[in-house]
């Protein structure tokens, strides 16, 4: 098996928190280099460019970008035209426009292009798919509530328009989107707005799923305990996944699953998409932050604070 010398492109909190550990981790990866403006993981030798980096380092075949989604597109478009193939963080761009682009410019240059939706590769999300396989869903009710402060401490990009609480949100609706049989469709939303802030913090969204109800609440400023859960009723038996879909239980039993971790899953299946030749690009998560920002009604609440 080969090993793919791999660089990370932008070394913030989730670079730090997941990505370095994971590719130490692999017996498939190897961290050779960052690109970042910032300090690079430790005995990692870091550059401003990819352009600076892939003459340096010229045995480098990827990048795995975690820079914030503004600005994206001028990233792979240099990464792609350096021949390397591409991970990217989520959410995937600025605005649909951009992400659409992605895949074809990949195609067009040869290379992988994967787009990661990192709580699809949570523990109980193939188990949740395949248990929910034949039945009739009757209502889908998602609450996934954190604390900005704690996640994305002192991060101005997140607060920038069309990110907010759809930051932690689309991984609610990446699960949903992967485990659910047929698509949701938007019926109405309410974006909460700090006053001081251009994106939401909170956010109601009510969908259909055929003739079943799907009620999904986000909310950026919870505190104390933190809540990722999804609770699904069927013909037959609930279903309900928690902490960020690593744990299941059906009417209220828990059911066993592999507890491997989400960035092993999310590069094993970059490795696999590596050997194939082949991209993944999938969007449905962030089209549904855009139908929330088409039908959304807004209010503002009082500002956000650090």
């Amino acid at each position: 098996m080969s090993v793919t010398k791999i660089a990370l492109v932008g070394i913030g909190k989730i670079a730090r928190d997941q990505h370095v550990p994971t590719i130490a981790a692999s017996d498939r990866f190897e961290l050779v280099a960052a690109v970042t403006g910032h300090q690079p993981p430790e005995g990692i030798p870091g550059y401003r460019t990819i352009a600076e980096m892939v003459q340096a380092h010229p045995e480098v075949q990827a990048v795995s970008i975690c820079t914030p989604p503004r600005g994206r597109m001028q990233v792979i478009a240099e990464a792609l035209s350096h021949n390397l193939d591409v991970m990217i963080e989520k959410p995937p761009a600025a605005t649909i426009s951009e992400a659409e682009t992605f895949a074809g410019m990949a195609r067009d240059a040869g290379r992988v292009f994967y787009a990661t939706w990192h709580s699809r590769e949570a523990a109980a999300v193939e188990p949740a798919k395949q248990w929910l396989d034949g039945k009739t869903i009757r209502r889908v009710e998602v609450n996934w509530k954190e604390d900005v402060r704690v996640w994305h401490p002192g991060q101005a990009w997140i607060w920038e328009p069309g990110i907010g609480v759809f930051d932690p949100g689309i991984n609610a609706l990446s699960v949903l989107t992967h485990i659910l049989p047929l698509p949701m469709m938007l019926q109405s939303a309410e974006l909460r707005f700090p006053s001081n802030r251009d994106a939401p913090i909170a956010a109601d969204l009510d969908y259909t799923h055929g003739d079943a109800p799907v009620r999904v609440e986000f909310d950026f400023d919870q505190r104390g305990p933190q809540t990722w859960d999804i609770v699904i009723e069927t013909d037959a038996g609930h279903l309900k996944l928690s902490e960020g879909a690593s744990k299941m239980a059906v009417d209220g039993e828990a059911v066993a699953v592999d507890d491997d971790p989400e960035y092993a899953r999310l590069y094993r299946h970059f490795a696999k998409l590596l050997d194939a030749r082949q991209s993944d690009a999938d969007l449905s998560p962030f089209r549904h932050v855009a139908d929330a920002y088409l039908l959304g009604r807004r209010r503002e609440v009082g500002p956000f604070e650090e």
